[in-house]
């Protein structure tokens, strides 16, 4: 009778360290992909961040040209006004 007890206790301890290797392993698949996921966010950021500063280049750059057009606008109506020799 103590023996088939201690056979039963021992398949039932049997079947728990499997069910926690099992867990163990599912965890551990989690935190792969987690770090996945992170890693992905993190590349997606940066292009984010480099779309953000690529638009801030034109927008200097069209400043720079909205400027100079002005200038030229401005020199060539004021080229009207003066005496042409």
């Amino acid at each position: 009778m103590a023996d088939a007890t201690q056979d039963f206790v021992h398949e039932l301890l049997r079947r728990f360290h499997q069910r926690v290797d099992k867990a163990d392993a599912s965890i551990r698949d989690l935190r792969h992909e987690t770090s996945a996921i992170r890693l992905l966010t993190q590349a997606c950021q940066s292009d984010i961040n480099n779309v953000y500063t690529m638009l801030h280049q034109h927008e200097d750059r069209l400043d720079r040209i909205e400027n100079r057009l002005e200038l030229r606008e401005l020199a060539e109506a004021q080229a009207r006004f003066e005496p042409h020799p």
